[in-house]
């Protein structure tokens, strides 16, 4: 199979946060790739914090949370992942990927009020 090794999209154009998780754009054909950056663009304003999730799916239907992992002895705990800021600045999260479709949601906690995210995704093979 021949692909490019490297695919940009726009994930999220700059707009203001709301309360609630509201989903960006979901990437499509990704079983290409195996690494996911996230580059974002962010402005704090009034708000306390800043969550995003990532989601990936099989079938563009049932989608699944990404998970964090901790371990304490002999047992692992899984516990929905959020990526949390609660300051201005440009961030990356980087994460391997296994499946046909991506879906990005953000959310602002606190007042949303002078808030921006903007979101660009970059896929790659590794």
């Amino acid at each position: 199979m021949h692909f490019p090794k490297t695919k940009k999209t726009a994930v999220r154009a700059s707009a203001v946060l709301t309360g609630s998780y509201v989903a960006a754009t979901t990437m499509e054909e990704v079983e290409d790739y195996n690494q996911l950056d996230l580059y974002c663009y962010f402005t704090l304003g009034d708000l306390t914090s800043l969550e995003i999730k990532v989601e990936t799916s099989l079938d563009n239907s049932n989608f699944v949370q990404e998970t964090n992992l901790s371990i304490s002895g002999a047992t692992g705990t899984l516990t929905k992942g959020e990526f949390t800021i609660a300051t201005t600045g440009n961030f990356k999260i980087s994460l391997p990927v296994s499946a046909h479709y991506v879906k990005v949601s953000a959310k602002g906690t606190g007042t949303v009020t002078s808030s921006l995210l903007q979101i660009d995704g970059f896929l790659s093979w590794m």
